[in-house]
């Protein structure tokens, strides 16, 4: 039996629980390119890690000088994202792992993402994660995303959860600088590892410095019943 009374995980979903980052590229890169940008390049890809994409989307609009409103950019890359997310989204074999051992003991979970509900909603049941993560929060449906606490801070209000009793998994450091300002605790899990030194991941409790292949389910496990019996 563990240890992990009082501990509600709040899971980020893109890039964390899922490799999307590849699809969301894609998505941008072909929206672009239909609005006179070519070139858009995976390194131009990564600055957007961890934002919302109505805030990627208004920025592209800025420093891309694009005619089209932010509304119309939204609503193409959205379509061409889902279209992708529904056929070729692939979950982390560790953090599927982790999911099911947190399910396991009865641990609450929610999803709080940047993305938009339908695009949660067909990530999590093209994966199964449904089965485990039925709470779910968009940046869409609050007032600020990342890196306001926001998100994480309306998962903990539909969990029913205090934010000290909660654990974020990120994977980006606008999500870790969240995380923090909520007053929850922090695996994170740097998607671009050579951001790993970002000052906003100094603030999580756990730093996997090597990303994705650092991480294991056992690793994140055993720190969360550490973590719970000292508090």
């Amino acid at each position: 039996m563990s240890n992990l009374g009082g501990v509600s995980v709040i899971f980020d979903l893109d890039g964390t629980l899922v490799d999307s980052e590849p699809n969301y590229y894609e998505a941008g890169r072909q929206t672009l390119a239909e609005h006179g940008v070519p070139d858009f390049s995976w390194a131009d890809h990564e600055r957007y890690v961890g934002i919302s994409t109505q805030e990627t989307v208004a920025d592209w609009r800025e420093r891309y000088g694009l005619r089209a409103s932010v509304e119309e950019l939204f609503t193409v890359k959205n379509r061409r994202y889902l279209e992708l997310a529904r056929g070729s989204t692939h979950a982390y074999p560790e953090m599927r792992r982790f999911v099911e051992l947190l399910a396991a003991e009865d641990v609450p979970m929610a999803v709080a993402s940047g993305s938009s509900p339908e695009a949660i909603e067909a990530v999590l049941s093209g994966t199964g994660l449904d089965a485990c993560l039925r709470t779910v929060v968009s940046a869409d449906e609050v007032a600020h995303g990342k890196p306001a606490p926001d998100v994480f801070l309306e998962a903990a209000r539909r969990l029913g959860a205090e934010p000290a009793g909660c654990v974020v998994l990120e994977d980006a450091a606008p999500g870790a600088a969240a995380a923090h300002a909520a007053g929850m605790r922090c695996i994170a899990i740097p998607y671009v590892p050579t951001q790993a030194d970002a000052p906003e991941f100094a603030t999580a409790g756990l730093l996997l410095r090597g990303g994705q292949e650092e991480f294991t389910a056992q690793t994140a496990f055993d720190w969360l019943v550490r973590s719970a019996d000292l508090s």
